[in-house]
């Protein structure tokens, strides 16, 4: 007969480990003997041999009873299907371990990839970083109101963006966060942005979206915020007949006036 300690050794495993077997039910723990101690038999060594061999297999102790209890048959099945499970463990944890590898590239956390590849075209652009990391902000919020169109958008981003204007666009707005008003390619801006807005409306791409009239106007303040010479380029765009930033609106000569605009960003 053997103690407990020596039972443990001959299996592999520790005393620990045998004091949890019998807690959870996987061990018998037999009655002390004369003296106060609990002896075990071939019997045990042999069933806690088989009870770490499956646990170091990677089989949960929840399902190792079944298995010791199983026929042949029965124990070739459930091998199969803890197998399976095992799998599909092993694809979430390495589509986990990739979406960490992205995450740790910064612009991943909370926006989709389509969006990331259209910064990473901005960025090669030449853009100032400061103005990617604030359109970056303004599309977080956008594909969370329209996840389902995202994808969409995006594409349609893309194909603007191998528009020279839209190129010459970013290339000067994406510097102009510390320009002041007076600075004069805030005029240049508001010349490409206002070529770029009358093709959008000759091309039927300007219409209603499914943003709210609060929500638009809060993106707009994001640039009037960030960019000083932003609320000039928006009285300069809307001295020449258009109104909005996010939302792009002609408007009509009997609504203009000499004063200022609602501002508005992007993104």
């Amino acid at each position: 007969m053997l103690t407990i300690s020596q039972l443990a050794s001959y299996a592999g495993v520790t005393v620990r480990a045998v004091r949890h077997y019998h807690q959870i039910g996987l061990l018998p723990e037999p009655e002390r003997d004369r003296s106060g101690y609990r002896t075990y038999d071939a019997a045990a060594v042999v069933r806690l041999i088989r009870i770490h061999t499956l646990a170091d297999s990677g089989v949960p102790l929840a399902r190792v009873q079944e298995l010791l209890d199983a026929g042949p048959d029965e124990f070739a099945a459930g091998v199969r299907a803890i197998d399976r499970e095992l799998r599909a463990e092993v694809r979430r944890l390495q589509a986990t371990r990739q979406r960490l590898t992205r995450l740790a590239a910064g612009d991943h956390l909370a926006l989709p990839p389509c969006v990331v590849d259209y910064l990473d075209r901005v960025r090669a652009l030449g853009v100032d970083e400061a103005y990617v990391e604030m359109e970056r902000d303004s599309w977080i919020m956008v594909a969370a109101q329209v996840p389902d169109q995202i994808d969409a958008i995006m594409a349609q981003k893309n194909l603007e963006l191998d528009d020279p204007d839209m190129v010459r666009f970013y290339q000067l707005i994406g510097g102009a966060l510390d320009w002041s008003p007076e600075d004069p390619r805030v005029v240049e801006v508001a010349d490409v942005l206002e070529r770029l807005m009358v093709r959008a409306v000759a091309e039927g791409k300007v219409g209603p979206d499914d943003f709210d009239d609060q929500f638009v106007d809060f993106l707009d303040s994001t640039m009037r915020t960030a960019a000083p010479a932003a609320q000039r380029l928006v009285e300069i765009l809307r001295e020449r007949g258009w109104g909005g930033w996010t939302r792009i609106e002609r408007v009509p000569a009997d609504r203009l006036t000499p004063s200022p605009a609602a501002p508005g960003p992007l993104p």
